[in-house]
């Protein structure tokens, strides 16, 4: 198999997601890391890519040196991943799309909803795939949790019920933490700080599942702690287009809570219940019938969390083998 040829926008030295991504595209064998833009300060950028054996002359600076340089490669890459700061999303997704790369984008694809139509265009007209990291949506047990509700397992949705809720961001005095403080700065996070960071992920989780789309909302943001601009705890409820009730919270100040990602969808015949901290277990209540737990592995699954589930039943896949996965379907 000749392998896809990958190129990196952030994601550098001591980033948080950066390793996630590289474990995830190289895991498979089907991308080969071959070009990168991975800090915002150049010679540091270029150094680390070298040391992840990136060749010298495709170690770039920056991602407009990535893109005059990838653009007329024999060689080029196939996929470039974009894993910046919030802000930057749009102008790079649009200037490798438009160039006529393949590009996976961190969440949130844009800042606007207005750039997110226009990512779409962009797209569209160039016949090209912009996928978007929603990684948790790649556990093969959400995947089941999909398949149930596809085939009429639950029967009619009724209501999902989701939440991304986490305390570590809750330290008032950890304000000037680099990790921190951009998340909250509308120059670099856009127009939300713990929505788009996390919330994002359990509103996406909630359509993904229950396979429809949000149609009205109503929403509290809440800045919690002073000085923060964006908000570090919301709530939100909504109602899908197949009349679907949603409820949804969001916070980063909720001490105690680790990851605190968690999905319920409850139909007519059956409820189901997902945590990102059991990802391997996907809890099952049949109307009238005993709870039962499906574990990640085990006989009868369905088709796609059968082809997501690496290893055997009972022993754990990470958050890397999620991220994996993404790169699996966008390798397909």
């Amino acid at each position: 198999m000749t392998k896809l040829k990958w190129g990196m926008i952030g994601g550098g030295e001591g980033s948080q997601i950066g390793p996630a991504h590289r474990l995830g595209a190289l895991a498979d064998g089907r991308f080969e890391l071959a070009a990168g833009a991975l800090d915002h300060r150049p010679e540091e950028g270029r150094a680390y890519a070298r040391s992840l054996g990136i060749a010298p002359d495709r170690a770039y600076g920056d991602w407009t040196e990535m893109l005059a340089g990838e653009r007329d490669r024999p060689d080029r890459v196939d996929l470039v991943t974009v894993a910046t700061p919030n802000a930057t999303h749009y102008e790079i997704t649009k200037a490798f799309l438009e160039a006529g790369f393949h590009v996976l984008c961190e969440k949130p694809m844009t800042m606007t909803v207005e750039e997110g139509a226009e990512i779409l265009r962009v797209a569209r007209a160039a016949n090209r795939v912009c996928a978007v990291n929603y990684c948790y949506s790649a556990y093969p047990m959400v995947r089941q949790a999909r398949a149930m509700v596809q085939a009429g397992e639950l029967g009619r949705i009724r209501l999902v019920v989701t939440s991304f809720s986490h305390g570590h961001h809750g330290n008032a005095a950890d304000a000037d933490n680099p990790r921190v403080r951009w998340r909250y700065d509308p120059a670099m996070a856009g127009v939300s700080g713990q929505f788009a960071d996390c919330g994002i992920h359990a509103l996406h989780m909630a359509s993904f599942v229950c396979d429809d789309e949000v149609e009205t909302l109503s929403a509290d943001f809440a800045s919690t702690i002073a000085g923060r601009v964006l908000e570090d705890d919301a709530m939100v409820n909504f109602r899908m287009t197949r009349g679907t009730v949603g409820r949804l919270w969001t916070s980063s100040v909720a001490i105690g809570r680790q990851h605190g990602f968690e999905l319920q969808v409850f139909g007519e015949t059956g409820g189901l219940r997902w945590a990102s901290e059991q990802p391997n277990q996907l809890h099952y209540t049949p109307l009238g019938g005993r709870s039962q737990v499906i574990e990640k592995g085990e006989p009868g699954l369905h088709a796609d969390a059968q082809r997501l589930s690496r290893v055997a039943i009972a022993h754990p896949e990470g958050f890397p083998l999620a991220v994996a996965n993404i790169y699996c379907d966008l390798a397909d």
